[in-house]
C-alpha cells in the first residue's frame, strides 16, 4: 500500500513555497523526540520503527495520488513534477525498536534536502506516537505480570489497522500472543482465540455450547464460564472436557476473588492443570492488583490499545541543523516558552555503571564513539536512501523484542514500578 498521502496538507504548502524559493534542496536535519514522558511515566519505548521503515519503502506518488493533489488544487504544476519522481534518497538514524527512550532522547535523526525531510514529517510522527505509546503502556503490563504471559485483544477497540500495530508494539514489548489474524500474518506474531458469550448464548443450553467447542477443537480449549452462574459452568466445563481441559476465561465480577475460589473447585475437580485466564477491561493497575491471585495469564485490550490513558507519545519533529550556501551547517532551533529545543545534530548514549545498569541518559551535540561503559543508541536505519532491512517484517519485530528485553535488564528495579515518578534515569546533553 503506498504510504505518500499518509500526510499533511502543510508538508506540501511548504514542498511548494520552498520549491519556488530554492530552497528546498538545502541539506537539512530533522529530530524526532519527545520533550517530555507521559505524566508519572518513568520510561518511554520506541515502537514502529520498522513499520515506518516499511512504509517509507512505499511512500510515493503515482498517478491516483497526482491526479488526487492536482484535482484538488492542492499543489501547482511545479511541486507534481518534483512528487512524480519523489523517492526518500537522504540518511536516517535513530533508537532500535524496542529500546527505551527518555525527555529529549534524539529518538529519529532524518539527513536529507529539506523538501524529502518535509513530505515524510507526518507519517513518521503518526507512526511513532502511536506505536511507541502503546508499547510503553504494553511494557508497564508486562512489569505487572511477572512471568504471566499477556494476550492482546483490543482489535474491537480501535481502527483496523491501528489494530494491527497495537498488536506488534505490544509484542515488541513483551506480549506472548495477540487475538488478531492479520497481525499474525503480517509479522509472524502467534496468534489464539476462545470464544464469546454469544456462542454460549446462542446455544439451548451452556453444556451445548461447552460440547461444541470441545469437539470441534479438543479437550485443550479455554471455555468462558461466566455467561451464567460461574460454579455451574466451571462444573459443566470439567464435566465435559474433563482432567484435560486446557483453560476456564472469567471475564466479569471481583476478579481477585473469583479466581481463588475457582482454582479451588478446579483442584477438588481433579483439574489440577487446568488454567484460568481473565480478562475484562484489564490494564496495567488491575493485572498487578491480581498478582496473588491463581492466574495464569491475561488479555488486555481497551487499555492496551489506548495506551492505558496516553494514547499518544508527543513526540515532535524539528529541524535542528541546516547547510548554508558555504556548505557551514548551521544548528537551529525553536525558543518559544514550554517548546524550546536544542538545535545540533544528535547522538544518543547509556551511561552504565560497573554493573551494567543504566544511570544516564546522554545526549552528544556532535559526534563521537561511545566512551568506556558508554552503549550507543543511535545507529543507522537508512544509508543513501537503502532501507536496511533487518528492521522491518516479523525478524524485525523480534529483534524489537529482545532489545526490549535487555533494555529493561539494564534499568534499576525502580522502572517497573508503577507508582508515578520521574524518569528512572535522568538526561544530560554535552557539547563535544
Amino acid at each position: 500500500m503506498l504510504t505518500s498521502l499518509f500526510t499533511d496538507h502543510y508538508e506540501l504548502t511548504m514542498l511548494q513555497a520552498t520549491l519556488a524559493s530554492g530552497a528546498a534542496q538545502r541539506p537539512s536535519v530533522f529530530e524526532a523526540f519527545a520533550r517530555r514522558l507521559p505524566d508519572g511515566r518513568r520510561y518511554g519505548v520506541v515502537a514502529g520503527t520498522g513499520r515506518l521503515l516499511e512504509g517509507l519503502a512505499n511512500f510515493r506518488f503515482e498517478d491516483e495520488q497526482l491526479k488526487f493533489l492536482a484535482d484538488h488544487k492542492v499543489v501547482n504544476k511545479q511541486t507534481l513534477n518534483y512528487l512524480e519522481n519523489f523517492k526518500f534518497s537522504g540518511n536516517i538514524t535513530g533508537y532500535q525498536e524496542g529500546e527505551l527512550y527518555f525527555p529529549n532522547s534524539p529518538i529519529l535523526t532524518v539527513e536529507s534536502t529539506f523538501a524529502e525531510a518535509c513530505v515524510i514529517e507526518t507519517f513518521v510522527l503518526s507512526v511513532l506516537n502511536h506505536d511507541s505509546a502503546i508499547a510503553s503502556a504494553a511494557s508497564r503490563m508486562i512489569a505487572a505480570a511477572g512471568d504471566r504471559p499477556c494476550i492482546e485483544m483490543g482489535s474491537r477497540r480501535t481502527h483496523e489497522e491501528a489494530a494491527v500495530a497495537s498488536a506488534r508494539a505490544a509484542t515488541i514489548a513483551g506480549f506472548d500472543s495477540t487475538s488478531n489474524l492479520e497481525a499474525g500474518a503480517r509479522y509472524g506474531i502467534p496468534t489464539v482465540g476462545t470464544s464469546a458469550h454469544s456462542f454460549t448464548l446462542l446455544h439451548e443450553t451452556e453444556r451445548a455450547a461447552f460440547q461444541a467447542q470441545v469437539e470441534a477443537l479438543g479437550v485443550d480449549t479455554t471455555l468462558l464460564v461466566d455467561t451464567y452462574d460461574v460454579e455451574n459452568g466451571v462444573r459443566t466445563a470439567v464435566e465435559v472436557a474433563g482432567p484435560e481441559l486446557g483453560a476456564v476465561r472469567l471475564d466479569s465480577g471481583d476478579l481477585v476473588q473469583q479466581a481463588t475460589w475457582v482454582r479451588e473447585l478446579l483442584d477438588d475437580l481433579g483439574n489440577w492443570n487446568t488454567k484460568i485466564t481473565v480478562t475484562s477491561d484489564l490494564d496495567e493497575y488491575a493485572i498487578a492488583a491480581l498478582a496473588s491471585a491463581p492466574v495464569d495469564s491475561y488479555g488486555v485490550g481497551t487499555a492496551l490499545v489506548t495506551g492505558s490513558g496516553h494514547p499518544t507519545a508527543s513526540m515532535v519533529y524539528k529541524l535542528v541543523a541546516r547547510q548554508e550556501a558555504s556548505g557551514t551547517w548551521v544548528p537551529v532551533a525553536k525558543v518559544a516558552a514550554n517548546k524550546a529545543s536544542t538545535g545540533g545534530r544528535k547522538q544518543g548514549f547509556r551511561q552504565l555503571n560497573e554493573r551494567n545498569r543504566a544511570i544516564n541518559e546522554l545526549v552528544v551535540l556532535g559526534e563521537r564513539q561511545p566512551a568506556e561503559r558508554e552503549r550507543a543508541l543511535t545507529l543507522p536505519l537508512v544509508t543513501a536512501g537503502e532501507i536496511d532491512q533487518q528492521y522491518t517484517g516479523a525478524s524485525g519485530v523480534q529483534l524489537a523484542r529482545q532489545r526490549h528485553y535487555e533494555s529493561i535488564q539494564e534499568m534499576p528495579g525502580i522502572a517497573r514500578r508503577l507508582q508515578r515518578g520521574e524518569p528512572v534515569i535522568p538526561t544530560e546533553i554535552v557539547n563535544e
